[in-house]
């Protein structure tokens, strides 16, 4: 039948109902094409949209007919080409973040060899970072909810890149720290990397790829410290900045052979595209999609209004896991940035106690740079972060999620409160070592159990809020560890020295006498971040989800 006849038989069809008004004559044809050719029969007594033929991404599914979801096409997948290029892809994204949280606990002493800057002011340098990173955490993680998680990982990382890059420059202080600001409110966007690495991963192979995409964060630590350790002392600050931002730049070029999340464009009603980028991924890995047509576990928009809509965190239903989530993110930020930071304080100390070189010189230097030997002990801790993937990765299927982090906690307390005693370096090391492989641990538990525990509509302002308490923790850490003046075993010469310090102190100002814990004994923060890791493990075990085993929701 001719495109003429088949306009004539709509326009005497005389029950059309007032939904096909405003329809051009295209989209009807295809309407009624999709029908059939028995067109008196499709005609008579039209109530809806439904009988005439809704197009075949909306229509409920018929008696008989075929259909599959996201969820099932991801568990046909399964873990092949595809997904590996994706870990390598977003892996990329891990390892360009640490190398730029891994710089702050190398670049204070440099800086304050450089300007003379006091130890408050050396906690600034990475409180920049942090504060632009919880400010634009929950902005990122919007952009990626509304307009793609592609999108929002593109122009968060170009916007850190550029900004690294300008910090190396840096003619003042202060100019730096506005620098360092901006380098991370871009880098805020990163953690939405796992967002759309885990909307790809079948249910069973989920928790164990996220916890190994971390094993690039890892290498991003190690690689930084080598990176110090060639650079520092050959060429300064300022290039050891530079090398750290390229790798930022190098992952959004890359990230335009990122595919867009499949779960997302379902979400946001372009199945079309979903199916598209499913049927690309089975190509890859050399597998067949279901049988039937793509459809949505919810209805069409469902939830589509509120996407991204940071009030829906606090629904009912949400409520206590999400204040949860934010209390352990927090916590984790602050016990694992603090470890990072607080290992260089123990180093760089004067109290044989802890780790620190033993010295009998009554001098109290503002500028103290690492030394390779430091850097070298420095390169050991970081390298704890493999095993504490490792053994995140053996234990999460077994225990939980919550039982992993509960247990990850107390592991990290109780080597962490053994620092309390009179050590030698060596053996400093080896319990910083540990404890920082379990946090490391928890926190990469963490980023396995968020983006599970929230619905496709809420999953990237979900983390993205979570990544941002994350950042207040991170905050303010470094006020309770970072490189300060400290207080030294000097024997007889202890009082004469601690005279002088109180006739310096009284003429300093109050911001160069901020109270940075660290200042006044390093057993302080040893006691801070045991007892921070107790919290953390009471929240975990008082989640009311465990997500083991739990297929990934699609709308709230």
């Amino acid at each position: 039948m001719g495109d003429k006849a088949i306009l004539t038989n709509v326009l005497e069809a005389s029950n059309l109902t007032e939904a096909y008004v405003d329809l051009t004559a295209k989209q009807l044809i295809k309407e009624i094409r999709h029908v059939g050719d028995d067109l008196a029969v499709q005609y008579s007594n039209l109530d809806d949209r439904m009988e005439l033929g809704e197009p075949s991404d909306q229509r409920s599914p018929t008696d008989g007919e075929k259909t599959f979801t996201v969820d099932d096409a991801v568990e046909a997948l399964g873990f092949g080409r595809f997904q590996l290029k994706l870990s390598i892809l977003t892996g990329m994204a891990w390892m360009a973040d640490a190398m730029e949280m891994m710089l702050l606990s190398l670049i204070s002493p440099a800086l304050a060899c450089e300007w003379g800057i006091s130890s408050v002011q050396q906690a600034l340098v990475t409180t920049c970072v942090f504060s632009g990173m919880m400010l634009s955490s929950t902005f990122w993680g919007k952009i990626c909810d509304r307009f793609g998680r592609r999108k929002g990982l593109t122009f968060s990382t170009l916007v850190a890149c550029i900004m690294g890059v300008f910090s190396a420059f840096s003619p003042h202080f202060y100019v730096l720290l506005l620098f360092r600001g901006l380098t991370g409110f871009g880098i805020g966007g990163v953690p939405q990397s796992v967002t759309l690495y885990a909307e790809f991963l079948p249910t069973a192979q989920r928790a164990k790829c996220v916890v190994l995409i971390e094993s690039f964060w890892a290498i991003g630590a190690v690689f930084e410290a080598l990176l110090a350790y060639f650079v520092m002392n050959a060429w300064g600050w300022r290039a050891l900045m530079l090398f750290s931002s390229l790798p930022l730049g190098i992952f959004s070029v890359a990230s335009f052979w990122l595919p867009e999340s499949a779960r997302f464009d379902m979400a946001s009603g372009h199945p079309e595209r979903a199916l598209e980028t499913l049927q690309m991924a089975a190509r890859m890995n050399r597998v067949m999609l279901p049988t039937g047509r793509l459809v949505s576990h919810t209805k069409p928009g469902s939830g589509s209004e509120s996407r991204g809509d940071i009030v829906n965190l606090l629904s009912p239903e949400l409520r206590k896991t999400t204040l949860l989530l934010w209390c352990i993110w927090a916590i984790t930020a602050f016990s694992y940035y603090g470890t990072v930071l607080f290992t260089t304080v123990l180093f760089q100390s004067h109290d044989e106690c802890h780790g620190g070189l033993f010295s009998n010189g009554t001098q109290l230097e503002v500028c103290q740079p690492l030394t390779r030997s430091d850097y070298f002990d420095l390169l050991s801790t970081t390298l704890a972060e493999f095993p504490g993937l490792i053994i995140t990765v053996l234990i999460i299927e077994w225990f939980g999620r919550k039982k992993t982090m509960a247990v990850e906690y107390a592991i990290f307390a109780i080597f962490t409160f053994l620092l309390y005693f009179c050590l030698d370096r060596f053996t400093v090391t080896v319990l910083i070592f540990v404890a920082r492989a379990f946090i490391s641990g928890a926190f990469q538990c963490a980023y396995v159990y968020t983006p599970e525990v929230y619905p496709t509509t809420l999953r990237a302002v979900g983390l993205g809020t979570c990544s941002a308490m994350a950042r207040i923790g991170a905050i303010v850490t470094p006020f309770i560890a970072q490189v300060s003046r400290k207080k030294r075993r000097l024997g007889a010469n202890y009082t004469l020295v601690m005279a002088r310090q109180w006739f310096i102190n009284a003429h300093l100002t109050v911001q160069d006498r901020g109270p940075v814990a660290s200042e006044q004994s390093l057993s302080l923060p040893i006691g801070i971040y045991g007892t921070a890791a107790i919290l953390g493990l009471i929240a975990s075990l008082s989640l009311p989800i465990e997500t083991k085993d739990r297929r990934m929701t699609d709308s709230h």
